[in-house]
């Protein structure tokens, strides 16, 4: 599988507070890979970094082989990496419908692209609230919103930042389906999230921060193996 984000040394700063040191990973076209650690250790910030919303001080970010370190967001975005952002962030005041088509493209030029119909069929909920506006979901509808609204972007890597925080059990659920099904169709996913014994079950690779450095990297084998790097690195 060839490389499509590779991040290499990279250091970013908030001002004079430098919160990431020298960190690397990459991930390879198809695979669904994971950002580990407790809150505070650099994964958002990490996050940012790459869709250039703070640049990286220094540093490599090279996206489907050309460098995207110094471009600014909208940029980087329009060659294809698309987040759903931690608290989901929806357009209150459109449509279920009208938050969705606000963000088609076909980035990825995929021979079958994902349209408002697909997104329908994969969160049938969303189908029944199409003429909902924003603010009158739930937060687990919600979040199936701002996954599909991902989606229609035709992303070539989905990055998703806590997709699960503060969703009941049943919709934590529907989102890991939601994922499997995507990994499944080989879409490129990055994950942040704090539910080890899922992502280890739908990762192919796993990187774990501790304030701001990798302190580990391996695929889910190892991780499941190692139970001592949970307790470690990302018990509370």
């Amino acid at each position: 599988m060839s490389i499509l984000l590779e991040v290499r040394d990279l250091q970013t700063a908030y001002g004079s507070s430098q919160v990431l040191f020298n960190l690397s990973l990459q991930i390879h076209q198809g695979q669904v890979a994971t950002l580990l650690g407790r809150n505070g250790m650099g994964k958002t910030t990490t996050v940012r970094s790459i869709l250039g919303l703070t640049p990286a001080r220094s540093g490599l970010i090279v996206f489907a082989g050309q460098r995207i370190e110094a471009l600014p967001p909208e940029q980087i975005a329009a060659r294809g990496v698309t987040v759903v952002p931690e608290g989901r962030q929806i357009f209150p005041n459109l449509t279920v419908r009208e938050n969705l088509v606000a963000f088609a493209a076909n980035r990825n030029q995929s021979a079958e692209p994902w349209t408002l119909q697909r997104v329908y069929q994969l969160f049938p909920r969303l189908q029944e609230r199409q003429h909902n506006l924003g603010n009158q979901l739930s937060g687990g509808e919600q979040q199936m919103l701002a996954i599909g609204r991902a989606l229609m972007t035709n992303p070539r890597l989905l990055i998703l930042d806590e997709a699960t925080e503060g969703l009941a059990p049943l919709l934590r659920e529907e989102i890991w389906r939601c994922l499997r099904l995507l990994k499944d169709s080989g879409q490129t996913i990055l994950v942040i999230d704090k539910y080890v014994e899922r992502l280890i079950a739908l990762a192919d690779q796993h990187t774990i921060l501790e304030r701001g450095r990798v302190v580990w990297q391996g695929n889910s084998h190892t991780l499941k193996d190692q139970p001592e790097l949970w307790k470690r690195y990302l018990s509370v």
